[in-house]
């Protein structure tokens, strides 16, 4: 099937949405509250855990590597390795993990872990990017849930209010101070990502770094305090490209925990055809066809995102369907 350049497509296209993804996890936000409940799961024997260290998650060949968490607690007990224990929720549907399987992460400061008897020897530490393309939805689900938590933990150690190390509670969802009886909860930045449609249906597309790299992809920037997302919209392409917005449509979302990100996808409309790089986090802007996109890609001229991301979801929002990649 073949996609015309037309301003009626492109105004189609921001009367749609893209599709919504199910929960892979019930986090159980309201079990977790429960004292005690994550040591009852570690002494359960029918947990499951992953282990994380320094944004690294164990995985082998087939995807993320879970453990027997009591058998694991008690293995990294016996080493000395400083770890924690975070409960993420049970699996919703059946993956690597049975239907209904309860699961924590284990947080370790030492890598060294993966000598320990309860690990198996073809394990190894991996990044998301690194291994997403082999994991299926549930493991996807529990690994960027991990990063989340973990990441906030790693830097929210003690109280913002009085400098008091903070005590971890709700099966690793709050910290407390001790002193001031404070409770402090995992945070999340808002952040808009952007397809920009032109007068004539075209795509704009930009990328930072040399002014001759080859990689483009959509237009993003975090949401500043008492702004909202649509005028955080406006406010980014117009200081990243120079471009007016007259119109934008909120399309979807997707969290991007590295380190701790909501990505909130528009898709928006101008009738300036010129577009004005800023230089400093925008190098070069190029306005593409559908025909002039899939060719650039196809040819190597232009690299655009992965589909592990959003952007290429908005990207393929507006083409109307599958961009082929360039053939390795």
């Amino acid at each position: 099937m073949s996609y015309t350049e037309s301003p009626a497509l492109a105004n189609h296209l921001m009367d749609t949405v893209l599709p919504v993804r199910p929960a892979m996890v019930d986090r159980g936000s309201g079990v977790r509250m429960k004292p005690g409940m994550v040591d009852d799961l570690v002494a359960s024997g029918t947990a499951k855990a992953m282990v994380v260290s320094k944004r690294k998650a164990l995985v082998t060949a087939e995807g993320l590597w879970f453990g027997d968490a009591s058998q694991l607690w008690q293995a990294l007990d016996g080493t000395g390795t400083e770890a924690a224990a975070i409960y993420l929720g049970t699996t919703l549907g059946p993956s690597s993990l049975p239907e209904g399987t309860a699961v924590l992460l284990f947080t370790v400061v030492d890598p060294a872990v993966l000598g320990t008897a309860a690990v198996p020897p073809h394990a190894e530490w991996a990044g998301f990017r690194e291994v997403a393309g082999r994991l299926d939805a549930n493991d996807t689900a529990l690994f960027i849930e991990a990063s989340a938590i973990s990441n906030w933990h790693a830097t929210h150690t003690h109280c913002p209010q009085c400098g008091t190390p903070t005590n971890v509670e709700a099966g690793g969802w709050v910290r407390r101070c001790p002193k001031d009886n404070s409770e402090h909860y995992p945070r999340t930045d808002p952040a808009i990502i952007v397809t920009v449609v032109g007068p004539d249906g075209r795509l704009l597309l930009g990328g930072g770094g040399p002014a001759d790299a080859r990689n483009y992809s959509t237009l993003a920037g975090f949401v500043e305090p008492g702004e909202s997302l649509e005028q955080a919209v406006v406010r980014e392409i117009g200081e990243e490209v120079g471009v007016h917005v007259k119109a934008c449509q909120y399309l979807g979302s997707q969290s991007w925990p590295f380190p701790a990100s909501l990505m909130l996808g528009f898709t928006a409309t101008t009738d300036d055809a010129v577009a004005r790089p800023d230089g400093v986090e925008v190098t070069r802007a190029r306005w593409f066809s559908r025909e002039e996109l899939q060719e650039a890609v196809l040819n190597g001229e232009i690299t655009i995102s992965t589909r592990l991301s959003i952007a290429r979801s908005l990207i393929e929002h507006w083409y109307g369907g599958v961009i082929e990649d360039l053939q390795p």
